[in-house]
């Protein structure tokens, strides 16, 4: 239970109304049907605020006013639907006793074998069985043992009462409830046909229908319970205890009970507790379950580690940064739970097209009983297609049609085909470290046509190092480091730490403190050292000032190589110079005043190994087109989207200009995927039909901002998402059009005799919903390549 202080609306006190929200476990609610008869049932309780009802997770989340309702009434509405909760309150009176219920973020697993329907079913199937041995193999043995109403009862017709009774009265039952909450679904359907059939003394069908629908329902218990145990392993990820260290001494806790800023032990073998930095120890953790990484990442003192990531063999205390509900696992479990609870295009047609087809079909089933027996008043034989069929006129046959078409009448299989397949697909991607917020993006990236990709971060790792000193005239590469790393080092760009790494490690020391330092916005900087100004950025800077670099910069047929442009000692950069460092993918930082030019560094960001495959598979699965976006120069482009064979490169784009690209590529191409670093691509990613963001892990505007997360920093998982995404989509339409089909097929047939009501039961309903799930479950093998890791 949780409470929501700030609701608005008024109280006496003169304040803001108080509102709680009671979290429970529905396990039964495992259908869109079975969800909207808990709603509207819900909507008869006054103070309900607001109700969310998840099947495929088996629970509802209910807000209500405590002044006007309780826990207590929330329960008994959702079990006047005709609804077990597990775990709530069933304690009457005052909400202070409820507050004490935990919430849940899931049903818990069913004993569904041996469940009290279960054993009722198996009861009602042996008495079946041994009533239509009596029937047709024992005929003689089949004696009147009783009457009612002048008519005979045989030992087979109390056999198939009681199956019918035994297995008959929760579909009964379930029906009473759907009917009281004026809800047309199969538990109204199944109980009108199992009532009517033994009315009028049809005892075989009727038991043959109450066991062979009651297996149905136990086999898809069983299916969706399957369905659940993805998403359950994903929350028993989390840790429910941690080691802490207080007053000097380990004392074990409840996680939720730890504090930010406390510090906790993780021995060998040992979950990490909690989101937190390393502060003392080394170790090899197996983050896998965060990140989707098949590698073990070595962790050592100001490392940050995830809770649920496995410490694989040394000591570590980690200071917790999180409180165990605001942890990256716990964030991942919350947006997958969210994703499932958002309607994608299929299913909205889906419920749109049930809410015709079921009724359309149940006054067919009708005119079906009721027509022909008034109508047809000889028998008339008919040649469809080479074979010959009979019409006869008689109520018995017609009954019996219209009962198999009420048993078809049922959408089951095919409202939830879309939401199987959606939990699937999300729950498994979780598990590999890709986190898509919604079905609707599951969808979505199945059915891109180009995928947009940031530079850096993305295709490369994102870590500049400098590569090359080129110091000119009589500056040497101390002196050029030495002033480079003055300027540098009141500024927050990666260049330069990049430029203070190198010049530390070289051994430069006693690095000038500028004065009057100013960033000039994508130009470079400045700063005054010893009351002369210096300058360090691009060459357009220093072309700006009024530096001729176009010897430098002067294309080649092949360039030259960077040693050899260095050689030059006559006061300025060799001839191609900077072009060749330029078209060996680096950046080129120029170092001088308004008068005189000391030098270049040159700096590169090295390409991600799984780069130049990921692009690859994209163009294998069938993507047409990946295009490189940067903000980065023309010749770092071009060098690094040759290596990785990028369809085309777009370079030096502000994020305006990225927006721009995405419009474009949306014209030309259709649906477009942009992947970047969730922060500085923003614009872009909200452009883009799915915005994906590279190693959101532990970053939470990335969390927030993305349609889809990859939790690691592998650009490899990019081919898995798509081919995830897309054949999810090609499950949906399979599950959809078989479902569809298969009814179809079965309509067709009942009316010319060819369609029993075991056939009816066993395959249009039993059989297509087991296979709808069966087909989503194979989305969860789906894995990504492992060659792709870095």
């Amino acid at each position: 239970m949780t409470e929501n202080p700030d609701a608005a609306g008024g109280t006496s006190g003169g304040g803001q109304r108080r509102e709680l929200t009671a979290r429970l476990a529905v396990p039964e609610m495992d259908c869109p049907s079975c969800a909207q008869k808990v709603d509207k049932s819900l909507q008869r309780v006054d103070g309900i605020t607001d109700a969310t009802l998840q099947p495929t997770t088996g629970t509802a989340n209910v807000t209500y006013d405590p002044d006007r309702t309780s826990e207590a009434d929330v329960v008994k509405a959702i079990e006047g639907a005709g609804y077990e909760v597990v775990g709530g309150s069933d304690a009457e009176g005052d909400d202070e006793d409820n507050q004490a219920t935990d919430g849940v973020d899931i049903a818990p697993p069913s004993e569904v074998w041996t469940s009290p329907r279960a054993k009722k079913t198996w009861l009602g199937a042996a008495f079946l069985t041994v009533g239509l041995f009596f029937e047709f193999l024992l005929a003689g043995q089949n004696i009147a043992i009783a009457s009612v109403l002048d008519y005979p009862l045989h030992i087979a017709d109390v056999l198939f009462l009681v199956a019918t009774v035994a297995s008959g009265v929760p579909v009964v039952r379930g029906g009473y409830y759907s009917a009281k909450n004026l809800s047309l679904d199969i538990d109204l359907l199944m109980g009108t046909a199992i009532i009517a059939a033994t009315g009028i003394g049809y005892f075989v069908e009727a038991a043959t229908l109450a066991v062979l629908f009651s297996t149905a329902e136990i086999l898809e218990d069983y299916a969706m319970d399957r369905a659940r145990d993805s998403l359950r392993e994903l929350m028993e990820l989390s840790p429910d205890e941690a080691t802490v260290l207080r007053d000097g001494e380990e004392v074990t806790v409840p996680a939720e009970e730890v504090d930010v800023g406390e510090t906790v032990v993780v021995r060998p073998g040992d979950k990490i507790p909690l989101d937190g930095t390393v502060i003392d120890g080394e170790s090899a953790v197996d983050q896998s379950p965060i990140t989707g990484e098949s590698v073990p990442v070595d962790k050592t003192a100001g490392d940050e580690v995830y809770a649920g990531a496995i410490n694989e063999e040394g000591y570590l205390e980690v200071e917790v940064t999180s409180t165990a509900g605001d942890s990256t696992l716990s964030r991942i479990i919350e947006m997958v739970q969210g994703a499932q609870a958002k309607k994608t295009e299929s299913e909205q047609f889906v419920d749109r097209f049930s809410g015709y087809y079921t009724p359309l079909v149940v006054v067919l089933a009708i005119l079906t009983a009721a027509i022909p027996p008034l109508v047809i008043a000889d028998p008339v034989s008919v040649d469809l297609a080479g074979y010959g069929f009979t019409f006869a006129g008689d109520w018995q046959t017609w009954f019996i049609r219209g009962l198999t078409l009420l048993v078809i009448a049922c959408p089951c299989a095919f409202v939830i085909s879309t939401p199987v397949s959606v939990v699937s697909g999300i729950t498994s991607a979780a598990k590999n470290g890709v986190l898509i917020k919604g079905g609707n993006y599951l969808e979505a990236m199945g059915e891109v046509d180009a995928v947009a990709v940031d530079k850096t971060g993305t295709l490369t790792k994102g870590e500049l190092a400098v590569t090359d000193v080129v110091p000119v005239g009589d500056t040497t590469e101390d002196d050029l480091l030495r002033r480079a790393a003055g300027l540098e080092r009141r500024s927050e760009h990666p260049i330069a730490a990049a430029i203070l790494a190198r010049a530390e490690e070289a051994g430069v020391g006693n690095l000038p403190d500028p004065t009057g330092f100013e960033s000039l916005t994508g130009k470079g900087i400045r700063g005054e050292i010893d009351g002369e100004t210096y300058y360090a950025g691009k060459p357009a800077l220093f072309e700006e000032l009024g530096f001729d670099l176009a010897r430098a910069r002067r294309e080649t047929d092949g360039g030259v190589m960077a040693e050899e442009a260095a050689e030059s000692d006559d006061g300025a950069f060799a001839e191609n110079a900077l072009t060749a460092l330029e078209q060996e993918g680096k950046t080129v930082v120029i170092v001088g005043t308004e008068s005189e030019l000391l030098g270049a560094i040159a700096i590169a960001d090295e390409v991600r190994p799984a780069s130049k495959r990921a692009v690859e598979r994209l163009h294998e699965l069938g993507v047409e087109r990946v295009v490189m976006l940067t903000g980065d120069n023309e010749g770092t482009a071009r060098a690094i989207a040759e290596q990785v064979g990028v369809d085309e490169y777009r370079a030096e784009l502000l994020p305006d200009e990225k927006v721009d690209a995405v419009e474009e590529l949306q014209a030309e191409y259709g649906e477009v995927a942009m992947v970047g670093d969730g922060i500085n691509d923003a614009p872009a990613l909200a452009t883009a039909e799915v915005g994906i963001a590279m190693g959101a892990a532990g970053t939470d505007t990335a969390l927030e901002t993305a349609d889809i997360a990859l939790m690691g920093d592998d650009v490899g998982k990019l081919p898995y998402l798509y081919e995830l995404s897309h054949t999810a989509n090609g499950v949906i339409r399979q599950n959809i059009w078989a479902s569809l089909g298969v009814k179809a097929l079965l309509a067709v047939g009942v009316p010319i005799g060819l369609v029993s009501v075991a056939v009816a039961v066993v395959v249009g309903d039993m059989g297509m919903s087991l296979g709808v799930t069966g087909n989503a479950m194979r989305l969860s093998r789906i894995e990504p390549d492992r060659s792709y890791d870095t």
